[in-house]
């Protein structure tokens, strides 16, 4: 049995999934809630067999499922039976949430970074088993970055999720000249770094680049914030935030849009 874990609220994604996994593997073989649990049944005991039965647990993760208690339940409870060896879980990214700590030391199918083609196919692979299955190209980030507009300014605030950043360095990357946007750190009156016209990445693309580092670290509850204020009637064009994470070594932190729910 495949258990189809997910927020009503993502199900215009994960039906197309439900249907592609019924078509190749027959309707009584996937537990998917649109009919599995008819009129009439018991939701819970319809529930509790779905998941006593399975043997693949795909857990679609997002926003949504994260914020639900009933899909909390229903991957926590997963979560026991593959410690036990009676099921195997397959988690499938839907947006840019952050995954749960204790699913990181599993592989996930990235369907938010990849799109829905090669997600299903991934899906079909490993449900039938076959060794295709490799790790999406987003890895697991301590660091996210919130951006929200405030007075025609742009505000970036780099949060530390789960741990503390020793190193408080940043590349700020924009579309913009030197003279068309003013970079200012809210978070440290000391700060070092400088603007690079052109900074080329490993995939090839070009940025202009503020480099902003404070003496501080960047903890739980202790952002890195910086504002960028166009100049002159100039739009702030935003292209992402990266982290120094050792030496001259930097790498793109997930970007969020909208100020941090706390």
């Amino acid at each position: 049995m495949i258990f189809l874990s997910h927020n009503y609220n993502d199900k215009p994604v994960v039906e197309q999934i439900a249907i592609r996994l019924m078509q190749l593997f027959g309707q009584d073989k996937v537990f998917y809630d649109s009919w599995s649990i008819q009129p009439g049944d018991g939701i819970i005991d319809k529930m509790n067999k779905g998941l006593g039965d399975c043997e693949l647990f795909l857990f679609f993760v997002s926003k949504n499922s994260l914020q639900s208690k009933m899909v909390e339940l229903e991957w926590q409870n997963a979560v026991i039976k593959a410690t036990q060896g009676k099921t195997k879980i397959i988690p499938v990214k839907l947006d840019d949430c952050m995954m749960p700590p204790i699913l990181m030391q599993s592989l996930y199918i990235d369907l938010y970074g990849q799109g829905l083609e090669i997600a299903l196919r991934q899906l079909v692979d490993v449900t039938s088993g076959k060794n295709t299955f490799q790790r999406g190209p987003q890895e697991f980030s301590n660091l996210r970055a919130y951006t929200h507009q405030q007075d025609g300014k742009t505000i970036i605030e780099c949060h530390a999720e789960f741990y503390l950043e020793a190193i408080s360095s940043f590349l700020i990357l924009t579309h913009n000249n030197e003279n068309e946007v003013n970079f200012n750190c809210l978070s440290s009156s000391m700060t070092y770094g400088g603007f690079n016209p052109s900074v080329k990445l490993n995939d090839g693309r070009d940025y202009s680049a503020q480099s902003v580092r404070i003496e501080r670290s960047t903890a739980p509850g202790f952002p890195f914030v910086m504002e960028l204020a166009p100049k002159d009637g100039m739009e702030v064009k935003l292209a992402g935030v990266m982290h120094e994470k050792k030496q001259g070594e930097y790498r793109m932190i997930p970007m969020v849009q909208g100020k941090k729910v706390t």
